[in-house]
This record gives C-alpha cells, sequence and structure tokens, in this order.
C-alpha cells in the first residue's frame, strides 16, 4: 500500500495524495496550490512549500553542512578594559585655579598635543611660579647668548661658558614644562589622543601640582578578562581563544579575528568572585565601549567530525530546538534537533541532522512564519 499524506490547502480544503518522487511526498498528479504544509502522519515533521523565488526575496539561505572540526567551549562572562599604556592620566603641572580651555564631558574625543586646562597662580601669596619660570628663562637664555660670543674671544672661559649653558638649558626646560606665557599661566596638554574619561575637577577649581585631572583612553588595544569556574581548572591550560558579545549589540566579535591573543591565565581563584581570570588582549574597535560586560565563549581544543550550524539556523519552540532542511528548490522540512556546544557563531549538532544535508542558515524564521500561517500570497507551486 502506498504511503498517503495529507494536504492542508490555503483554504483549508483535505485532499489524499501519494507520495511522489518530486518533492518527495506528493504523487505525479498535476496541480496547483497556495503556499501550503504538510504533515506526514507518525513522523512528527513538516514539509513546507515556499517557492525558490519567494524564498529569496525573503532572504532565505541555505547550505551544504559538512563535519568538520569544531573548538571545544567554555561559556562565562567577562568584562571589557583598556589595556596597559591605553589608559593615560592627565595630572596638573602646577598648583592654581584651573581653567577649562573648551567644554569637555566624558567620552568627549581629545587630540594629542592639544591644550585642554590652563592653570593659573595669579594673585596667589606665592606668585605665579609661570612668571617666576619665564623671567628666570629670560636672564639665563640672555647670558648664554652673550657667553657664547664672549668665549670665542676667550674673555669668557670654557668651563664657566659650559657652567652658563647649563643653567640656561635647566631654566629652559622648567619653563617648557610649564607650557606657559610670559604672562602667566600654565598650560596642560593632552599626552595622547583618544577620549576624555574620569574627570575629576571642574572650571575655576583649585588644583595642586601633580593632581589627576582626568584620564585619556585609547582603543588601540583593550583588554577582554573572562570568569572561568574553578570547575574547569583542568582545562585552563587547552584555552586559546574567545569569542564575545556585548549587551547593547547582536555582533559576535572573534578575536581571532581582531589580533587576539592570551596574555594572562589565572593560577589562584579571585577572592571576591571565585573565579580564575582569562586575560585576552586584542585590537580595540567601533562599538566596543571600556567597561562594558561580556558574555564569552572560551574556546579549547578542537575537536574532528563535529556537525555545526550558525545559530540563526536554529529555531526554538518550547525549549526543543529544530531546523529547516530543504528538500528541492521549492520545498522544505521541519527537522527536531539535539544541541550540543555553541561559540556564539555555530552551534553543535549531536542529533537530526547529517553530513551532506542543506540546512537554512538565513531565514528560518521567515519559514517559520510561513508554516504558522499555512500561506504565503501569490505563491503557486506546481508538480
Amino acid at each position: 500500500m502506498k504511503k498517503m499524506t495529507i494536504l492542508r490547502t490555503a483554504i483549508g480544503g483535505i485532499l489524499m495524495l501519494s507520495l511522489c518522487n518530486s518533492c518527495g511526498h506528493h504523487s505525479g498528479e498535476s496541480h496547483s496550490h497556495d503556499e501550503t504544509v504538510h504533515e506526514e502522519e507518525g513522523h512528527g515533521h513538516e514539509e513546507i512549500v515556499f517557492e525558490a523565488e519567494k524564498a529569496a526575496a525573503a532572504g532565505v539561505k541555505a547550505d551544504t553542512v559538512h563535519a568538520g572540526p569544531f573548538r571545544s567551549v567554555i561559556r562565562t562572562s567577562g568584562k571589557i578594559s583598556p589595556a596597559v599604556g591605553n589608559e593615560i592620566s592627565v595630572v596638573a603641572n602646577m598648583t592654581g585655579i584651573i581653567s577649562f580651555l573648551s567644554p569637555i564631558a566624558e567620552g568627549s574625543e581629545i587630540n594629542g598635543g592639544s591644550v585642554i586646562f590652563s592653570i593659573s597662580s595669579n594673585n596667589m601669596q606665592d606668585g605665579d611660579p609661570v612668571k617666576k619660570a619665564f623671567i628666570a628663562y629670560e636672564t639665563a637664555r640672555k647670558e648664554y647668548e652673550r657667553a657664547a660670543i664672549l668665549v670665542k674671544d676667550r674673555i669668557v672661559s670654557q668651563q664657566e661658558y659650559e657652567n652658563i649653558k647649563s643653567n640656561y638649558e635647566t631654566a629652559r626646560i622648567a619653563y617648557e614644562a610649564l607650557g606657559g606665557s610670559e604672562d602667566g599661566g600654565a598650560a596642560v596638554k593632552a599626552p595622547a589622543s583618544g577620549h576624555a574619561s574620569g574627570i575629576t575637577v571642574t572650571d575655576g577649581e583649585y588644583v595642586t601640582a601633580g593632581q589627576q585631572l582626568m584620564k585619556i583612553i585609547t582603543h588601540d588595544r583593550m583588554y577582554l578578562r573572562a570568569d572561568l569556574s574553578g570547575k574547569y581548572a583542568g582545562q585552563l591550560g587547552s584555552i586559546t581563544s574567545a569569542n564575545f558579545s556585548l549587551p547593547f549589540s547582536d555582533r559576535i566579535y572573534e578575536l581571532s579575528e581582531m589580533g587576539g591573543k592570551i596574555i594572562a591565565r589565572g593560577q589562584s581563584i579571585d577572592e571576591n568572585s571565585a573565579y580564575l581570570p582569562v586575560t585576552f588582549e586584542f585590537r580595540g574597535g567601533e562599538g566596543i565601549i571600556n567597561g562594558s560586560f561580556a558574555e564569552v565563549w572560551l574556546l579549547a581544543d578542537e575537536r574532528e567530525g563535529i556537525i555545526a550550524v550558525p545559530t540563526g539556523a536554529l529555531i526554538e519552540e518550547q525549549g526543543e530546538h529544530y531546523v529547516y532542511r530543504r528538500l528541492d528548490a521549492d520545498c522544505y522540512e521541519k527537522v527536531h534537533v539535539t544541541t550540543g556546544a555553541s561559540d556564539g557563531k555555530m552551534v553543535e549538532i549531536l542529533s537530526g541532522v547529517h553530513d551532506g544535508d542543506i540546512i537554512v542558515t538565513e531565514g528560518a524564521m521567515r519559514i517559520k512564519l510561513a508554516s504558522a500561517s499555512n500561506s504565503i500570497p501569490g505563491h503557486t507551486h506546481n508538480h
């Protein structure tokens, strides 16, 4: 006896049709119908007809699955921070009243070498050190220029000339370090380009020499610190890379594509968190914000012969996972799968998908909606 299937059309009719070879579930009888969903009795899976042209327009893409290498994965959490040397403090170069030369707030772009603040000691008891440094510098400069002429005529000895020159260089360095002018006030310049962070002063505030005024964060290199549970301590040595995502983005970042490398594996449990820290350094980029918490997939040794599909290929229903297998250009089959590890981009499939299957990798939700509605207007499929 030939196996029978039930065909439910968009208008609710029920026809009994025998299996055929074209789509694997209809006879050679010619017929037309709108978008349909077929359920084979006793098999618990759906077959959806979705015309190739319509599928392409809806962004449905499929690819052949092959068994291959897949990394062991440990899923955990972590945090982004600036790499050593990429968080630079800006400090006051003298004591006085600080003035902002332009509005600066958290995240403001800073150009290296630009003047950020001015500090003045006018009307202070000890006087303005910039004015004092300028006077000392000018006095030493004139004496040096005079000695440079006299030494040629041996009116000034070579040793005396060297002492005068040394005094001049000392006065020049002291004055230039303050970055001021003869009218007083010291300029505070940005030591590097980046973004403002941790501003600790306000315009008109009294500051002392050496006081931290703000930080400049550069994004050339950043750290990802992942928290590894102690139960995975035995796998610590096999961890070589990681993928991560941030709360405000759907993107999965791969350290392997960002010049990332592991720089430290914790050898003792953090007493505050009860985790082993695993730290990676990588090239920063747009969208990665210092201080962000991250979801992390630590990648360890590779395993061979693993079937994996993109995370976007999975559909979840009541805690169960499914994929859509393409049967031909216009037909798809809903298949229940058992999943294993995930690295954030790919998911290991333990059962339900076989080497050589053609699986929908993009647009699976579109097919699910078609299955739920049993109809996509304008579709006609002939057998």
